[in-house]
């Protein structure tokens, strides 16, 4: 099978990368990321396998999608420790006067950190960056009516959280 997966490669390779370099907009990644989808594709019983290349660029594109979570996450986390971020959003809802600002600005981050990554995302981009559902809907490639799901959906969470906290 592996000379069978080499054949594949030696074949499509090229056409591998430059469909991962399209998407990612990097060459030194679509090269590590072409060789880490060679690497998943080598545990791949191929009996079973009807469209060889199809079946290529099924992994491929499932190797981008969790990279964009990757990525996500990893940009999440990096606005979360934002001090100017915590701030904007500890002073959204006055949730209760007896708690001190700082205990509820760090249970506010373990709240939006439950959150999916869109809806996260969402809320940073509108109370962080002041950013219009279409803009935001623009970023995360979405609709405007997805958007104001995400927000509403993040607003809900976080209000039945912070209550149960109190």
């Amino acid at each position: 099978m592996r000379g069978y997966v080499q054949k594949l490669f030696l074949e499509h390779g090229q056409a591998l990368k430059e469909f991962i370099r399209r998407r990612i907009r990097s060459k030194g990644e679509a090269s590590d990321l072409a060789q880490e989808v060679y690497l998943r594709i080598l545990r791949v019983d191929w009996t079973s396998v009807r469209n060889p290349e199809g079946y290529l660029y099924t992994v491929a594109g499932n190797l981008l999608k969790e990279q964009r979570l990757i990525e996500a996450r990893r940009a999440y986390q990096d606005d979360a420790e934002c001090p100017s971020l915590a701030l904007q959003l500890a002073e959204l809802p006055a949730f209760d006067s007896e708690l001190d600002s700082d205990s509820r600005r760090k249970r506010l981050l373990e709240v939006l950190d439950q959150l999916p990554p869109n809806c996260r995302a969402a809320v940073i981009l509108q109370y962080r960056d002041g950013l219009s559902y279409q803009e935001i809907a623009a970023r995360l490639g979405v609709s405007t009516h997805m958007v104001k799901k995400y927000l509403a959906q993040a607003l809900v969470h976080c209000r039945k959280r912070m209550i149960r906290w109190r």
